[in-house]
């Protein structure tokens, strides 16, 4: 299926937040992979299925020490985990050093996913510039996607990056917006990168929500499908998944023509709340085997 790749520039504007509400709110099978070359952190966020720590042996680290001599699609979810609610994501590397024996791996690892036949994939590619070499993975995906914030700064390191990216992939920006001006933040980013680049399929938008992040990370309780991150995050799902390949047999949805904004935007119906009200990503159906 797809390979979507997210991405940052300078700042942090919160794309391993923005791949997990993606994820939780995916209208088709999807794979959250965190392949920043930096490390991540997703490890110690959100608990497994089990309501435990998930295992930081297991993901990128592990897979990378299996592929060495030729990298499979079949291979990946032998090391794959799964969130409480049922997200299944490949945990990255727990520190940048680990990255160091890794250089190989890029390219491949984006034919993989590029190749998994059972669900699109995530990938959450972190901060660009520091580890070139993730560039290679980019190259691979069906469509590449900037996050930034709508502040000056950003969207000038955001015009620059946008010029250094691998020629091939699809790409689109998406503003993560204050909501009081969400929809004003978005069209100014897009006026600026439109006019600076002809390559920009979409600009899109994801709120600015600290405690929809926070709920999304299980800190506190509520109705996380009521949060404007996840309200928003499934517009931009929907967004995204118009511009990726299809499965066999399966419509794609339609895309949105313009963003409506967070008061405009119709809860989700696919986000359920663990047991514990602590995390809420979309329950995927069981895997034969695993």
């Amino acid at each position: 299926m797809g390979l979507i790749a997210l991405a940052a520039d300078k700042g942090a504007p919160g794309v391993t937040t923005a791949a997990t509400a993606l994820g939780a709110v995916w209208p088709r099978p999807v794979l959250v992979a965190e392949c920043d070359p930096a490390g991540g952190d997703l490890v110690y966020r959100l608990p497994g299925e089990d309501g435990r720590m998930l295992n930081p042996d297991r993901g990128l680290l592990s897979l990378g020490a299996t592929a060495r001599r030729g990298l499979h699609p079949e291979q990946i979810y032998a090391h794959t985990q799964r969130l409480v609610g049922g997200l299944d994501v490949l945990t990255g590397l727990t520190h940048a050093e680990q990255a160091a024996g890794l250089t190989w791996l890029w390219g491949p690892l984006g034919r993989a996913f590029a190749a998994l036949p059972e669900a699109d994939v995530l990938a959450d590619c972190g901060r660009l510039g520091g580890h070139p070499q993730i560039n290679d993975l980019i190259a691979e995906a069906d469509l590449v996607v900037l996050f930034t914030r709508a502040s000056l700064d950003h969207v000038a390191h955001l015009r620059e990056r946008l010029a250094l990216l691998p020629r091939g992939p699809e790409r689109g920006v998406v503003v993560i917006a204050d909501p009081r001006s969400y929809r004003q933040a978005i069209d100014e980013v897009r006026r600026i990168v439109t006019a600076a680049s002809d390559r920009v399929a979409f600009v899109g938008g994801l709120a600015h929500d600290p405690k929809g992040a926070e709920l999304l990370r299980g800190q506190w309780g509520g109705r996380l499908d009521r949060s404007l991150l996840i309200r928003t995050a499934r517009e931009l799902a929907g967004r995204l998944v118009a511009r990726v390949p299809v499965a066999p047999g399966t419509a794609a949805p339609a895309e949105p023509a313009e963003p409506a904004g967070p008061a405009g935007s119709a809860a989700p119906q696919s986000v359920r709340p663990a047991a514990d009200g602590s995390v809420v990503p979309r329950p995927r159906p069981a895997r034969e085997g695993r």
